[in-house]
């Protein structure tokens, strides 16, 4: 008996290809901004960060296009820094969060070394910290330091031998 071979069909749907080119972590980090053209300073706060751009909740609706100056103030739990850069709105929702900020997704487009150095240090103790299992930390101090989520989380504490 021959088999005849099946033609493929098509499916349909929708797949969605992350276009990032370094993680982002979850953090509320307290942000000051303002429009180049301007000196007036607003508040906001940081969703999620990374080495390409921020998650911001915003007080008011800004223009995709439109470039920002924003500080990132950044508390390691050893050391403060702020990070100053130019960015530039790259997406923004038409819909309010629950408390009303507006969620708006910037890229950097100018940061200095110094700068990029201290935000790329500061992530990737983040990445030592969830990677290395001798460190055992308290939730009380991760959400001190803004940290919402590690990716899968904290390691279990290491076990520690019997000392007879």
């Amino acid at each position: 008996m021959i088999e005849e071979e099946k033609e493929a069909t098509p499916h349909f749907g929708t797949v969605h290809f992350e276009k990032r080119k370094a993680p982002r972590f979850s953090l509320d980090l307290p942000v000051e901004y303002w429009p180049i053209d301007s000196s007036k300073n607003q508040l906001a706060r940081t969703g999620n960060i990374s080495e390409g751009g921020i998650l911001l909740y915003l007080p008011e609706q800004i223009e995709i296009g439109q470039r920002l100056r924003l500080r990132l103030f950044i508390d390691s739990g050893f050391d403060f820094i702020s990070i100053e850069a130019t960015v530039e709105v790259a997406w923004a929702d038409l819909y309010t969060a629950e408390d009303g900020d507006y969620r708006t997704g910037v890229k950097f487009v100018e940061i200095s070394e110094q700068d990029m150095r201290n935000l790329k240090n500061f992530l990737n103790s983040l990445i030592e910290l969830k990677n290395n299992p001798k460190y055992d930390i308290p939730p009380k101090l991760l959400s001190a330091l803004g940290i919402k989520t590690l990716g899968s989380g904290i390691p279990p504490k290491p076990e520690v031998p019997d000392q007879k």
